[in-house]
């Protein structure tokens, strides 16, 4: 995998640019028929952090070469994310400390003003040398194991704290306390102008709050999420910063999900300005899946993939690009030509398919 995904990703990179190999793999779609391509199963878990391993791995030291540097991974490597973007700038002369922040922000936005109930345990940043970006995290949520996928695009975020995403994939939706929802944009204003509000104000508001019965079907529970000694303290810290807009509130050191669904419900309460809870979520087999279907890697075909994408770059890097033509119009011949929906036959163990089956 870690040979295959560089060497695909090198053709789109002399075929379209850097920025378009973001711009795929901000695709939830075109990331999992990506995985397939790879060898993984499109149901399997592991997909997200396996590829991000495989480019991370296979594009170190490729960098001059692809423009594209890779940061972050799966639980504890997550969190060396901002140091080792500050590193990236240092190298190629981008603001290594934005980016950071960006990582930063994005991280937060998914774990904290968007609740969904999973826990964010993977990250992966990608920038160009021109300084584009994209990030793909995953979350778990621990009752059932299942999986949710965030994926963001650096040139499609106008706010990031406002519909920031290219996609969230998942399985299925639920109302989820949404403070980056359009809709929420008073909500985040009200919790804005409590942080800035002296909190010995507030504390008397808390103290009413804890005496509602709020409905069951009410997102924040008053007994559970407002522990007023916790939250002073965040107040006390916002307060002292005086943030400037919601963004900054998020930013601030301590404000995580408990203390966001306390300012909810005192966003919703005490200035009128509820939180939405609408939740932000809305294949290919060419080498075979790990797990033998439709059928096992063939290691052959999948070792031949790799030296013919190799020979392709190399051939366009001195003008003769008649391999990157050629896999352009199979995508153009696969558009016009759908194919028969019948299941793939699947092949004696060794027989080479020869096909590549994610467009370029």
């Amino acid at each position: 995998m870690a040979q295959l995904a560089p060497a695909i990703v090198e053709a789109i990179v002399v075929d379209r640019g850097p920025a378009a190999v973001l711009e795929r793999l901000s695709d939830p779609y075109w990331f999992q028929a990506f995985g397939c391509v790879l060898g993984f199963d499109w149901h399997s878990s592991g997909v997200t952090t396996t590829v991000c391993g495989a480019l991370k791995q296979g594009l170190a030291g490729r960098e001059a070469d692809t423009g594209l540097h890779v940061a972050g991974g799966k639980g504890k490597t997550s969190l060396r994310t901002p140091a080792e973007l500050v590193a990236i700038g240092a190298r190629t002369g981008l603001d290594g400390a934005r980016l950071a922040y960006n990582s930063r922000l994005a991280a937060k936005v998914d774990s904290a003003a968007v609740q969904d109930g999973f826990g964010i345990y993977h990250h992966s940043f990608f920038v160009t040398s021109s300084g584009e970006w994209a990030v793909v995290q995953q979350g778990m949520r621990p009752g059932d194991g299942s999986a949710r996928r965030y994926h963001w695009l650096g040139t499609r975020v106008n706010d990031l704290v406002c519909e920031p995403h290219a996609a969230v994939c998942s399985d299925v939706t639920a109302p989820v306390l949404n403070f980056v929802a359009a809709e929420s944009a008073s909500a985040r204003s009200a919790v804005t102008t409590a942080a800035r509000t002296e909190p010995a104000a507030l504390s008397r508001e808390l103290t009413r709050l804890l005496t509602l019965q709020l409905p069951h079907r009410h997102w924040v529970d008053v007994r559970r999420d407002v522990q007023r000694g916790n939250l002073h303290r965040v107040l006390l810290s916002t307060y002292e910063r005086a943030p400037a807009d919601f963004e900054a509130v998020l930013a601030s050191p301590g404000v995580g999900p408990a203390a966001l669904r306390a300012l909810s419900l005192i966003a919703e309460v005490v200035y009128g300005a509820p939180t939405s809870t609408r939740d932000p979520a809305r294949f290919s087999f060419a080498h075979g899946g790990k797990d033998g279907h439709p059928f096992p890697v063939d290691r052959s075909t999948y070792d031949h993939s790799i030296a013919w994408l190799h020979e392709a770059v190399e051939r366009a890097k001195v003008g003769h690009s008649d391999r990157v033509a050629a896999l352009r119009s199979l995508a153009r011949f696969e558009r016009r030509e759908p194919r028969a929906a019948e299941p793939r036959p699947t092949p004696e163990p060794g027989a080479a398919t020869g096909q590549i089956e994610l467009e370029l």
